[in-house]
């Protein structure tokens, strides 16, 4: 009797303790961050990739507005569906400022060129940046004075080369104090978590400006796309200011100001779109040349982990942080959570790469995401392989074109005479990619007489797949001659 009270008791306990640590984390595991999508959101809702034929993709819609121009890649494609994502391209005009804006999904973009001023609003955030006269606020009657200066959250100065990474729903504005056009390209991560309105497609709520009428580019659509795909929806007007459709005596109430500067506020001119131009300039405030550098380098007020003061912009563009160089083929800069700990709660990672004059980058599939690539210049040959052995793609790109390599999908690039670069933005934070020829390849890996057996071949043969490249991703032209790939 006694020894069937104590089971009885021990399984009592069992089940208390498993209903308790069942609701904590597991060892390891990290406190979800709001922004944070989980690896598990590449599943949510997923269509399959079944790609039989991949395309260089250009631009299939553009808003010209007063001060620049956006450009759309078509969301209802097959092969952004299948990667759960689509692209956007601004170009800013000198003086050319992008009105503040939020969006249903995070991203990450790339400055192609030009310089810039960019700021991003996190809710609840402090306005830690502030002119000289903006604290000598004073207390009048009782009442205190409004400051003379101005105060708001943090400004980073943007260039050539610089990923941007910025989550679901905060607000952006960007500015072009540079003497050429701004050009950006951005990647909207439409299947992460973060995203709660459209699997396919990515939706910008703008605070100022009015709406612009689409432009079809002349590129043509996907036929999904021409019939509306699924859970696709009218693009042909980029929207109004959100604070168009409130009533407007209730926000004259929250903003205690008078109806007419509410009504300047929903109505703007209707000829300047949403990229105004700034006649006279923007008078901002922002830290000195050094304090910049110190930021863009990630160094200084230790600070870096905190949602206020985290660092949303890195250069990737820098030859000295290449990850891999050949003097003879090329360079790779990955951009991952480690260097840029944002990436973490986007789930996203960004690549450089650039190959010289018929430098090729080994053939290789990524273990862990989908790549989209944006040809940032030069030209080249890229080919793609899918699981069943079948060529998808094989042909020329150029700059301003995509390519999305899937999951797993088998890619070889080679440069032409005046070499190629890109960008390639990568679904997973942490992305990785094993080539198939090369010093660290899954080849080089392989024993002698696997191989041997495996592709019927002689040793010596073997050992030329194994050992005839001793480079690491990146290749120089073939010593011997410098034919097409």
């Amino acid at each position: 009797m006694a020894v069937t009270s104590w089971l009885s008791l021990s399984v009592a306990f069992l089940v208390f303790f498993h209903g308790c640590f069942a609701q904590l984390p597991f060892q390891g595991e990290q406190q979800q961050h709001p922004w944070q999508g989980g690896q598990r959101h590449r599943l949510r809702s997923k269509s399959e990739c079944n790609i039989q034929n991949i395309n260089a993709l250009e631009p299939t819609r553009k808003i010209q507005s007063e001060g620049g121009m956006t450009e759309f890649w078509d969301e209802n494609d097959e092969q952004f569906d299948c990667a759960g994502v689509t692209l956007v391209r601004h170009v800013i005009q000198p003086k050319g400022l992008l009105l503040p804006s939020f969006t249903n999904a995070p991203r990450l973009s790339y400055i192609v060129q030009g310089t810039g001023v960019t700021g991003a609003v996190f809710p609840g955030c402090a306005e830690t940046f502030q002119s000289s006269s903006s604290s000598q606020s004073r207390r009048r009657e009782g009442r205190e004075q409004r400051p003379s200066g101005d105060q708001h959250q943090k400004i980073r100065n943007i260039r050539r080369g610089d990923i941007l990474a910025l989550p679901a729903g905060v607000t952006l504005w960007a500015y072009n104090d540079g003497e050429e056009p701004l050009v950006s390209v951005s990647l909207f991560d439409t299947s992460n978590d973060a995203n709660q309105l459209d699997q396919n497609n990515v939706r910008r709520f703008f605070l100022a400006g009015s709406s612009q009428q689409e432009e079809q580019t002349g590129h043509g659509r996907s036929e999904r796309g021409r019939q509306g795909g699924q859970g696709g929806r009218s693009q042909g007007n980029y929207g109004d200011n959100i604070f168009k459709g409130f009533d407007e005596q209730m926000l004259a109430n929250a903003f205690d100001v008078e109806p007419e500067l509410i009504q300047k506020m929903q109505r703007p001119n209707k000829n300047r779109g949403n990229i105004i131009q700034v006649r006279e300039g923007l008078r901002l405030v922002t830290p000195q040349d050094e304090d910049r550098e110190e930021r863009r380098q990630g160094r200084g007020n230790g600070l870096e982990e905190t949602l206020c003061t985290m660092r949303l912009v890195h250069n990737i563009n820098d030859p000295s942080r290449a990850d891999v160089f050949n003097p003879h083929g090329g360079r790779i800069t990955s951009l991952n959570s480690q260097t840029l700990p944002i990436l973490d709660h986007l789930r996203l990672n960004a690549e450089r790469g650039v190959l010289y004059q018929n430098g090729i980058l080994a053939p290789q599939w990524n273990v862990n995401a989908h790549s989209v690539v944006y040809i940032t210049s030069g030209n080249g040959r890229l080919q793609i392989v899918g699981d069943n052995g079948e060529n998808v793609f094989d042909g020329q790109v150029q700059e301003g074109q995509v390519v999305v390599v899937p999951q797993n999908f088998a890619v070889v690039k080679k440069a032409d005479r005046q070499g190629l670069a890109w960008v390639a933005f990568k679904t997973n934070d942490n992305a990785m990619t094993h080539p198939l020829a090369g010093k660290l390849s899954a080849i080089r890996s392989m024993p002698l007489e696997v191989l041997q057996n495996s592709y019927d071949i002689s040793r010596e043969d073997a050992q030329k797949l194994k050992y005839n490249r001793e480079e690491v991703t990146v290749f120089g032209p073939r010593s011997r001659s410098q034919e097409a790939v």
